[in-house]
């Protein structure tokens, strides 16, 4: 009579052995995954415990496709193709930062530069798209965006609004507008391919090929 316990046991045990790889192979990051500590880390340090980091993580996808090694045609450097000069000014301000080509330096800079450029447009008490006006500053600088504005009024649109800078930005001198709009978007993309841990859910599309 013992021994249908003891044989109940073994295939119990075996059925355990069977799932185990399966569980941790589910439960196993990915390389995509392997910076996610690193990108909620400092999203909480510059933008409070409340804000997702996930967003982060798309423009990190967007830039370099967390690429480390990446480097731009133009001397942009990184996981967050930061430039040299961007680095150092971040990191004056923030002097642990040290390395622009050490992966978690780079990160730390870039949300740095994020929340820079974040509190700026921020003081428009009544801009309607923050994070936006953020990430197209963050790829063709504050001052295009301004002049962006510029133009959206003289247009006679509200220029607070990110679809009225969508709708001049052929119009606006030296910006590579293609670029910068394509840029907002696809971050939105990726943000939208992380599950609520930031893990990739899809992962049929590339982030290369975004110019800086």
């Amino acid at each position: 009579m013992r021994a249908a316990p003891l044989a109940l046991a073994v295939l119990t045990l075996g059925a355990l052995a069977t799932l185990a790889p399966r569980t941790a192979r589910a439960q196993r990051r990915t390389p995509a995954d392997r910076y996610d500590d690193t990108f909620s880390k400092y999203s909480k340090r510059y933008f409070g415990p409340a804000f997702d980091w996930r967003i982060f993580k798309a423009q990190g996808m967007a830039e370099s496709n967390l690429d480390p090694k990446a480097r731009s045609q133009v001397g942009a450097r990184g996981v967050m193709q930061l430039m040299p000069a961007t680095f150092r000014e971040i990191a004056s301000k923030n002097p642990e930062l040290k390395r622009i080509d050490h992966p978690e330096m780079n990160i730390a800079a870039g949300i740095a530069y994020d929340r820079q450029l974040w509190t700026r447009w921020e003081g428009d008490s009544v801009l309607t798209d923050v994070r936006t006006f953020t990430f197209a500053s963050y790829n063709a600088g504050r001052r295009t965006l301004l002049n962006a504005q510029t133009t959206a009024r003289t247009s006679g649109l509200d220029p607070r609004r990110w679809p009225s800078i969508e709708s001049v930005a052929p119009k606006v001198e030296r910006w590579r507008h293609v670029e910068t709009l394509d840029y907002v978007k696809r971050i939105d993309a990726f943000h939208a391919q992380l599950d609520e841990r930031g893990r990739v859910i899809v992962d049929s599309v590339s982030a290369r090929g975004v110019r800086k």
